[in-house]
């Protein structure tokens, strides 16, 4: 018998609430260590919102989410080091400092977090810089002379800078060229075999969660409307996940895979 797989990620009947907009309404959800996980919806399913509160950016109205066994919901700020240590985050537009430099970028954990010399913070970075497909002499721009693929493998590479179990995708193709999008998935994937990481990733592209996502959670009037593979999701008879992944964007990706 397969031992079950571990839990990295586990949210508890989650309830948020924005004033009397409900969210949120007792959402739970497993991540198991080495998969990616996607997670999608409509505008406004809170997706995003989910993520946030997973990397502890905000807090949900009521419910549990365990990180690593440990609950966060309640973690005082001063004892969060541990998780900024072990999960990296991506934010949707990459959240770089437009003074600082892309090595610079990528050295702001390293900074913050260890006690390592500068000299080898920077050979760090640039290493980190090189994992994720970009050019030595790339170190040396500023965001605003990037596109926006490259300053996506920016804020990637600053997301892994400390070696991190646990990775936080938020719209990683969101606003790339398909060239650049395809490019992009193929890098999460190689990351992902390299470092043995575990991927949670909100994302609406449909191309990605064919090939890369592992396991799908689809958001819909504030609840969970269904789990399972890209294939299982897309043959799904359920009318609500038939609207999302069989429209005309998701048979096109069909066709693709």
């Amino acid at each position: 018998m397969a031992a079950a797989p571990e839990t990295v990620v586990e949210v508890t009947e989650v309830t948020t609430r924005f004033g009397s907009k409900l969210v949120h309404d007792q959402v739970s959800l497993e991540v198991y260590r080495g998969e990616i996980l996607a997670v999608v919806g409509g505008s406004g399913s809170g997706k995003s919102t989910l993520l946030r509160e997973m990397v502890l950016l905000q807090r949900p109205t009521s419910g549990a989410i365990r990180v690593f066994g440990n609950e966060i919901t309640s973690l005082a700020e001063r004892h969060a080091l541990w998780l900024r240590r072990r999960a990296g985050v991506l934010f949707q537009y990459g959240a770089l400092f437009g003074a600082l430099t892309t090595l610079e970028n990528v050295s702001v954990p390293l900074k913050e977090h260890t006690r390592l010399s500068p000299i080898l913070i920077n050979e760090i970075a640039a290493m980190k810089i090189a994992f994720t497909g970009l050019a030595p002499e790339d170190g040396a721009l500023f965001p605003a002379q990037l596109s926006g693929g490259m300053r996506k493998r920016v804020g990637l590479a600053r997301a892994i800078a400390l070696d991190p179990e646990l990775l936080f995708l938020d719209e990683p193709t969101s606003g790339l060229d398909p060239l650049s999008a395809d490019a992009f998935d193929e890098l999460v994937l190689s990351l992902k075999a390299s470092l043995g990481l575990t991927i949670v990733m909100v994302t609406h592209d449909m191309d990605s969660l064919w090939r890369v996502a592992d396991r799908i959670v689809l958001l819909g009037d504030a609840r969970i409307l269904a789990t399972g593979t890209m294939r299982e999701l897309s043959a799904s008879r359920d009318p609500a996940v038939q609207r999302f992944f069989q429209g005309p964007r998701g048979r096109a990706a069909m066709r693709q895979e």
